[in-house]
């Protein structure tokens, strides 16, 4: 499996499929043409451009009843839910965080707020979403096993590094992926310290890659 960071939360899972979470770039170009797409929840900064690409859309219950009326194939789901589609598991997770379809205004309700784990050829990737620090991340570890977690770490509206170096160590992963930073001056934070502080402390590995750049999995 290839993994690619195109910026901020969007991550493109390659192997036998391809995968898209959370279709945001700063620059609004994405060159990858997936065959599925997962939202984590309905910020604008992780809906992107979901509607545009057309694509069969994992999405929570709310999500998926608004892109449907936009005429995207969304399949619905919630938290603790598993769904497979065309061959991949989407198990969607718990986050923390807030969740409204900023398109249509304030106060239009995007419903949960999620992460994902998600299952491609073998290897599962957590992706956290836009999340605080929970306790619950132990028993994704536990009962998922994921082989990569992709965390944010930009603080203000996300856990921030030291938060995020507890919940690579609740979760498990033997690779963490730092995303969620650097976008804009509020959520500036040097993923290099986290991960001299990470490996430092434990035995899992941190990879830090930039906008573009992608690493590979098995």
């Amino acid at each position: 499996m290839k993994l690619t960071w195109l910026g901020h939360a969007c991550v493109a899972l390659e192997g036998t499929k391809s995968i898209l979470i959370d279709p945001f770039v700063p620059s609004g170009e994405i060159e990858i043409d997936p065959d599925i797409v997962a939202i984590t929840h309905a910020h604008g900064d992780h809906m992107g451009e979901v509607i545009a690409l057309k694509k069969t859309t994992v999405a929570n219950n709310e999500i998926a009843k608004y892109l449907a009326g936009k005429g995207i194939d969304a399949v619905d789901m919630n938290p603790g839910g598993t769904v497979e589609v065309e061959g991949v598991r989407f198990t969607m997770t718990q986050a923390i965080h807030s969740s409204w379809l900023e398109a249509e205004g304030p106060g239009y309700y995007g419903g949960l707020a999620a992460g994902f784990v998600i299952t491609l050829d073998g290897i599962s990737v957590y992706h956290a979403g836009d999340t605080a620090l929970f306790s619950d991340m132990k028993l994704i570890g536990e009962l998922y096993h994921p082989d990569v977690a992709v965390l944010p770490i930009g603080g203000r509206f996300t856990m921030g590094p030291e938060e995020a170096m507890m919940a690579a160590q609740f979760v498990g992963a033997p690779l963490v992926v730092p995303v969620h930073y650097g976008t804009w001056p509020k959520i500036e934070q040097d993923p290099v310290a986290f991960k001299a502080a990470v490996e430092r402390t434990t035995d899992i590995r941190v990879t830090v890659i930039k906008p573009g750049e992608c690493i590979h999995i098995g």
